[in-house]
C-alpha cells in the first residue's frame, strides 16, 4: 500500500533530517521550497515564453505581435506537428539536466516532470493525447548509463496524465555520435535512419506525445516523428524540458 499525503510529508521531513538536501544550482539549503532548488535559483530559471515559432517552439528575441513560423520550419517542414519546451538550456536548467542525465541524479525526476506537466498544460490539450513515447537510447548506451532519462520522464508524465506509454514502439537501431558541436545539417545526417518502429498496431492512428530532455535543432525528435508517422501514428507532438 502506498503512503498517503501525510505519510509522505513525514517521510520527507525525516529524510531531510538524516540527509539534508542541497540546492542543485548553488549547493545551499533549499529552504521551504521542499524541492532541490532554492528560491534564488528557481527565480533564475529561463522559462520559454512568447514570441516563439508556432511549429517548433523556438523562441526569438524582440516583439512579435502575430503567430509566425520560423525560417527553418518554413524551408524544411518538420514531421512533428508541434514542439514545445519549458525552459532554455542554460544556467541552472543545464546544471539540473546534466546531473539528471549524466550524474545519476534520479531524485530530480519528480521536479523535472512537474516542469513538463506545467509546460504541457500551457501549450497542449491533454485530452488530445492518446499515448506517450520517449526518444530511445541505443541499447549499449542505455546499459552504460543504466537508464534512459527521457523514458523516466515519459513514464512519470504518462502516469500523471493516465495515458499509456508506447516507448516500446520506437527503437534506436544504430549508435550515433553525440550531437554536441555538430551543425544542424550534420545533426540531421547523424540521426537519419537511426530509428525504426515495432509493434505498429499500438501506433495505428494514435496521437503521440514524444518526450525528450533537450531539443536543440530538433533533428532527433524530427527523425523520431518521421518514423512514428510512417509507422502509423496519426499525430506527433513534442515536449521537452529544455530548448538549446
Amino acid at each position: 500500500m502506498e503512503p498517503d499525503a501525510g505519510e509522505r510529508l513525514m517521510l520527507r521531513a525525516l529524510l531531510d533530517l538524516v540527509y539534508p538536501r542541497r540546492c542543485v544550482g548553488c549547493g545551499q539549503e533549499p529552504g521551504p521550497s521542499r524541492g532541490h532548488l532554492c528560491w534564488d535559483c528557481l527565480s533564475q530559471v529561463p522559462f520559454v515564453g512568447p514570441p516563439f515559432c508556432a511549429r517548433c517552439g523556438d523562441p526569438v528575441e524582440g516583439r512579435v505581435d502575430a503567430s509566425f513560423v520560423c525560417y527553418h520550419c518554413s524551408r524544411n517542414e518538420p514531421w512533428f506537428d508541434q514542439a514545445r519546451s519549458a525552459a532554455r538550456y542554460r544556467g541552472v536548467v543545464q546544471t539540473v539536466l546534466r546531473s539528471f542525465k549524466y550524474g545519476q541524479g534520479l531524485w530530480l525526476r519528480s521536479e523535472l516532470v512537474r516542469v513538463l506537466a506545467a509546460c504541457l498544460a500551457v501549450h497542449y490539450d491533454a485530452g488530445g493525447i492518446d499515448a506517450v513515447c520517449a526518444v530511445p537510447l541505443y541499447p549499449a548506451r542505455r546499459r552504460e548509463r543504466g537508464y534512459n532519462q527521457s523514458e523516466l520522464l515519459a513514464v512519470s508524465l504518462a502516469r500523471r496524465l493516465r495515458k499509456p506509454v508506447v516507448s516500446a514502439c520506437l527503437a534506436r537501431i544504430r549508435p550515433t555520435r553525440t550531437q554536441t558541436n555538430l551543425t544542424a545539417k550534420e545533426r540531421a545526417s547523424n540521426v537519419k535512419g537511426a530509428f525504426r518502429t515495432r509493434r505498429r498496431h499500438r501506433l495505428d492512428g494514435r496521437r503521440i506525445l514524444l518526450i525528450d530532455d533537450v531539443m536543440t535543432t530538433g533533428a532527433t525528435v524530427n527523425e523520431c516523428a518521421r518514423v512514428l508517422k510512417e509507422g502509423g501514428a496519426g499525430r506527433v507532438q513534442v515536449l521537452t524540458v529544455a530548448r538549446g
